[in-house]
């Protein structure tokens, strides 16, 4: 049998004090190569820069911002920016920061591997931040929550648990998805049915509040069906919907999936909500002009990034963290639910 190596030690992060060591100068010296305050001999100044490359040294930015009291730029770290709820969040940050006289940068945690997360932490921590936001609400999220350095301050948007203990601007979709599912099961269905999008987890809290309302109801819990954030995926999930008879109510983890899953119920000679009643999530602008207009969960996200920028600008402010603050989402009732007939 073959032994497998030993993984390698993390290395340490280089500080300025290593950077001085290496070049042979004093710490001051190594501080005025990298603000260029004074002069500096240009062979101390390679000497420092080949230091510096060598050791792969990165300036602070956030922390020399933090200490000088120069607080004008906030940064958001997020898994994405294209889908509804990270570009509404995203928008009510921006907008909040802009009222109080801030900038923002967003960074794009582009997967959950160490490589990536750290890229997007260098490219913050390069800039003279007063503090961060992360979107916790995929693996990248949660990762680039866990590996972010305490010395900056920092707040999470998402929903669902805290899994990190930071402080967050929450919604709570367990509460809003047990609401979903009693809704679906008041109209007389025996079960609900549910298609999960991805999540930092096993499930979400709308995955949670749906199989918590049916073990209070007593009512059979169906297997979790998963989909991707697409409409796509929801019409792939769809089709298996349909080819159960069994199945009379489903709840969709987002709006788009629901969109799926309705067009594949109704290609498959399925009526909704006649014979089928589906509920989304999210509560984008177009499922109200839908056909039938989809029952969803209001979520809303500007709030909820206004809400993360003040408990950040609380904790830059006051140096404490405040606690966190939650909202649960609105259920939205439309025409694509009814009673069972």
């Amino acid at each position: 049998m073959t032994k497998e190596p030993a993984p390698p030690l993390r290395q340490k992060v280089p500080v300025l004090s290593d950077v001085a060591k290496a070049a042979g100068v004093s710490v001051p010296t190594v501080s005025r190569v990298l603000t260029s305050s004074k002069f500096v001999a240009p062979e101390l100044r390679d000497r420092v820069m080949k230091a510096v490359a060598e050791l792969g040294y990165r300036p602070n930015g956030a922390a020399r911002a933090t200490r000088s009291g120069k607080r004008s730029m906030v940064a958001v770290l997020t898994g994405g920016t294209s889908n509804y709820g990270y570009a509404k969040t995203i928008e009510g940050i921006e907008k909040a920061a802009r009222q109080s006289g801030m900038s923002v940068i967003i960074a794009v945690v582009e997967s959950d591997d160490d490589e990536a997360v750290n890229a997007a932490i260098d490219l913050v921590l390069s800039q003279p931040v007063a503090g961060v936001i992360i979107l916790e609400f995929d693996r990248p999220g949660l990762a680039a929550v866990k590996a972010f350095p305490s010395s900056i301050p920092l707040v999470v948007a998402g929903g669902g648990t805290r899994r990190t203990g930071k402080t967050g601007a929450l919604l709570d979709e367990r509460g809003a998805g047990k609401d979903a599912t009693n809704h679906l099961l008041s109209l007389g269905h025996k079960t609900v049915h549910h298609v999960s999008v991805p999540t930092m987890g096993k499930h979400s809290g709308r995955t949670d509040g749906w199989r918590a309302a049916l073990t209070a109801a007593g009512a059979t819990i169906p297997p979790v069906l998963h989909a991707t954030w697409e409409p796509a995926s929801g019409y792939r999930v769809g089709q298996e919907l349909a080819a159960n008879e069994d199945v009379t109510a489903v709840f969709c983890g987002n709006d788009d999936v629901a969109i799926g899953v309705i067009r594949a119920l109704l290609d498959s000679g399925r009526r909704v909500p006649e014979d089928v009643s589906v509920v989304g999530f999210d509560d984008q602008p177009h499922v109200a002009l839908w056909r039938p207009a989809l029952t969803t969960v209001r979520q809303d996200f500007q709030d909820l990034g206004a809400r993360a920028f003040t408990l950040l600008a609380a904790t830059v402010e006051t140096g404490t963290p405040p606690g966190s603050s939650t909202v649960k989402p609105e259920l939205i009732l439309r025409e694509s639910t009814a009673a069972v007939g």
